[in-house]
């Protein structure tokens, strides 16, 4: 099973020496990939109809996750970069498409893209597209990327997107792997139809990750989908004793999942040095070995 971490952006101010130390540090401590959670903008959530039911507010910065993977693509070697997850259905699909193959061209194949459709009808409305149809919009967009990854010529027209007759160049070396997030038999039944693993949240505990995680290998079998292969990722909340989180680590390994990502926010940390002490220790309890 792979074992990453999640950037803790929102506790380092956005702060871009944070990233090239937290980045090399994960890989140095013998971790095997950094997760990056996206929005394009915080938004204010006080006086809202319908409320934003997001944790996040325009007080919590983000960097974009794609241009922070091509930065760290530059100066690693061996760490995967997952988004965990990009909000597809908010971003122009052809943009994702280049900027995706772009990151996994310069990384030497190390970009998994997780997609999900967010809550934030803020960002839908200042990126110009429609919040009310974001599932049925990322069920097209995710056929179109792989056939964007890997066609010589694309013609596809269909509810939300156009392209006449053109191409991506250059491609990515293989059809990208798309993972999806979210919450839901809706998510779940979309993922076992069209994603090649699923990441699920921390937030709920890892009781409804394990029992999402038994829906959705029921899910594939209905779909013919097969279930060696799917990738399963959850992502540990490491906000109280580390021992909890090695427990949960060792829970979602013992139930089949592929990838654990180790969130450190939430502890009271506000620096780098911080963070790091934290996924110093995590590393020695899990027995990584430094690179």
């Amino acid at each position: 099973m792979q074992i990453g971490v999640v950037y803790p952006q929102i506790e380092l101010r956005g702060d871009p020496v944070a990233v090239r130390r937290i980045g090399t540090a994960v890989e140095g401590l013998g971790f095997d990939h950094l997760l990056a959670y996206d929005h394009v903008l915080g938004a204010v959530h006080a006086d809202r109809s319908p409320p934003l039911t997001g944790p996040y507010t325009e007080h919590d910065p983000f960097h974009d996750p794609l241009v922070m993977f091509a930065h760290l693509a530059a100066i690693t070697e061996h760490i995967e970069f997952a988004t965990g997850i990009l909000i597809l259905p908010q971003r122009q699909t052809a943009l994702v498409a280049r900027q995706a193959a772009d990151v996994d061209l310069f990384s030497g194949g190390r970009l998994r893209l997780g997609v999900a459709v967010g809550w934030s009808q803020v960002e839908y409305e200042a990126l110009g597209q429609d919040f009310q149809t974001r599932g049925a919009r990322q069920e097209e967009q995710i056929g179109l990327l792989r056939r964007l990854f890997t066609e010589p010529v694309v013609d596809f027209s269909g509810r939300f997107d156009r392209i006449d007759r053109a191409a991506l160049i250059p491609k990515p070396t293989r059809s990208i792997p798309i993972w999806l997030g979210g919450s839901g038999d809706a998510a779940l039944g979309r993922a076992a139809r069209l994603g090649d693993g699923f990441i699920f949240s921390g937030s709920r505990g890892i009781e409804r990750a394990l029992g999402g995680w038994a829906r959705l290998r029921d899910l594939l079998i209905e779909a013919g989908q097969p279930v060696e292969g799917f990738g399963a990722e959850y992502v540990v909340l490491a906000q109280g004793d580390l021992g909890t989180a090695v427990a949960e680590i060792d829970a979602w390994r013992a139930a089949g999942g592929t990838h654990v990502s180790v969130a450190t926010m939430g502890r009271g940390l506000d620096s780098a040095d911080g963070h790091l002490d934290v996924l110093t220790t995590l590393a020695s309890a899990l027995n990584l070995t430094a690179r």
